[in-house]
């Protein structure tokens, strides 16, 4: 067994690394190594038309080339109905969850500034600058995420039109999925200002260590 093992970890030292296999250690590692990275679904569903992938399954008998193709084909759009799916999601959460929310907690705030200014006079603008500060941030997310999820919708309209698999994930890949982490990113700054009671959804510490 160990004589086994010894063979197997030495032929699989050139693929295997302990780091963090997302990080840019491992984009130059590879690089080093003249191994492929490729980090797009399109592209590395490239490899069912390659020759050596061709060879291989028509050598031994499992698909022909037109059965690849279709395979290939298959998986195109998978991937084009996924990035769609979790656009429509993802519009409809920051729509009609995540922004009412935020309006919601600003509104809190605002009223919590009327309330200073009434009490103290001028002075309430020393004492509710964290609250002003923070009615400018939920503003500028916000209006981020309603102009992001609109050029979204935009440009899944451009690119449903698009009738080839392949090259309507790729534009999938290129025009729609950006979309996906800008929002998220303006979404996760609300999680991190608006208090708990409020927010819709299960925040990720809740999700990590809640039981």
């Amino acid at each position: 067994i160990f004589q086994v093992l010894k063979k197997y970890i030495g032929l699989c030292k050139p693929i295997r690394f302990d780091g963090n296999g997302y990080s840019q250690e491992w984009v130059e590692e590879a690089a080093k190594r003249g191994l492929t990275n490729i980090t797009n679904v399109p592209t590395a569903l490239e490899a069912y038309h390659s020759k050596s992938t061709i060879e291989l399954f028509t050598k031994l008998g499992i698909f022909n080339e037109r059965e690849l193709e279709g395979r290939a084909e298959v998986e195109y759009e998978k991937f084009t109905k996924k990035v769609q799916i979790e656009a429509r999601v993802l519009g409809d959460l920051a729509i009609n969850h995540i922004i009412p929310t935020a309006v919601k907690y600003q509104t809190q705030l605002i009223e919590n500034v009327k309330g200073l200014k009434e009490v103290f006079g001028d002075e309430y603008k020393s004492l509710a600058g964290n609250q002003i500060e923070l009615i400018r941030e939920i503003s500028e997310h916000a209006n981020f995420i309603k102009t992001k999820v609109e050029e979204m919708v935009e440009a899944r309209k451009t690119v449903n039109v698009i009738e080839d698999g392949k090259e309507k994930a790729y534009a999938y890949d290129k025009s729609v999925r950006p979309y996906l982490e800008d929002i998220r990113y303006h979404i996760d700054k609300l999680e991190l200002i608006i208090e708990d009671e409020l927010w819709p959804l299960p925040k990720y510490r809740e999700l990590l260590f809640n039981r």
